[in-house]
């Protein structure tokens, strides 16, 4: 359960915080929340006080029908705020969330440690060998088509059977480039129903068979606040139970919004396990 990020170990036998730093305009959270340095230094220097292990920082809305955005704008937006973080906090671990080999590549030169990708390596080819030769841990989370296509794609056998044979796949793929750590998401809110959502989260423990650490990505999204009948931000509560839920079953690293809320829920979990 430990993770080699640039030569620093992560022992993920504690569930972990990941914060979400969102440099778009147009997230379903928080998106234009943060646009100046000053910003993204001032929510980077909370998350990690807050206890957050890892810093997520996205450039790219993955949101149900989000615009389209290219590389190029995609990289404008992205290395200038991984420079700034890495100069600030050189202590900070960076996740970079994106599809793009090239992104990834040019965010891990500038200072990142670790890459989340959507779409597993199937959206760019060039992915794995780039993550393989870079020798950083690699998220890989469950989708189908892209962010905007996918609330079509919504069409399964058995959602459960079909994700772990998905996972299976794109573990095999990413061993074959030498890849050694390995993360999966179960893709909370991508080509999946309401109640698709639920279900995955009911059998969240049986993709602990794939023997790889798991994230669970529920912050806020729209399967707890339509349940709920409010908005995202009013999903806070709700997004601590399914925290919870999500511990419970196995996850190892919580990418959340609100870090203190999930150090917390962390701590009382691990408190729990320790009796």
């Amino acid at each position: 359960m430990n993770i080699n990020c640039k030569g620093r170990l992560i022992d993920l036998s504690q569930p972990k915080v990941m914060g979400i730093l969102n440099i778009t305009p147009d997230s379903f959270f928080d998106g234009g929340r943060y646009t100046s340095d000053e910003d993204f230094l001032n929510q980077t220097e909370k998350m990690l006080k807050e206890g957050a292990t890892f810093i997520d920082i996205g450039a790219y809305s993955s949101r149900p029908n989000a615009v389209f955005v290219s590389e190029l704008e995609e990289l404008s937006r992205l290395l200038p705020v991984v420079e700034l973080i890495t100069e600030k906090f050189p202590e900070a671990i960076l996740s970079i969330d994106t599809f793009r080999a090239n992104v990834a590549e040019q965010a891990i030169e500038k200072g990142a440690a670790m890459i989340n990708d959507i779409s597993a390596g199937l959206l760019d080819e060039k992915m794995l060998e780039v993550i393989a030769n870079a020798n950083v841990p690699y998220i890989m989370m469950h989708m189908r088509g892209t962010p905007q296509t996918m609330t079509t794609l919504t069409d399964y056998d058995d959602i459960v059977k079909d994700m772990i044979k998905y996972f299976s796949e794109r573990i095999s793929a990413a061993r074959s480039f030498g890849i050694n750590d390995l993360i999966i998401d179960p893709g909370f809110g991508f080509a999946k129903t309401l109640e698709q959502n639920y279900e995955v989260l009911q059998k969240l423990e049986l993709f602990q068979m794939l023997e790889v650490p798991l994230l669970s990505a529920v912050s806020r999204k729209s399967m707890i606040y339509k349940v709920l009948e409010t908005n995202a931000d009013e999903a806070l509560n709700g997004t601590t139970v399914l925290n919870t839920v999500s511990l419970l079953k196995g996850a190892k690293i919580l990418r959340v919004h609100d870090v203190k809320e999930a150090v917390e829920c962390v701590r009382l979990y691990t408190q729990i396990q320790s009796q």
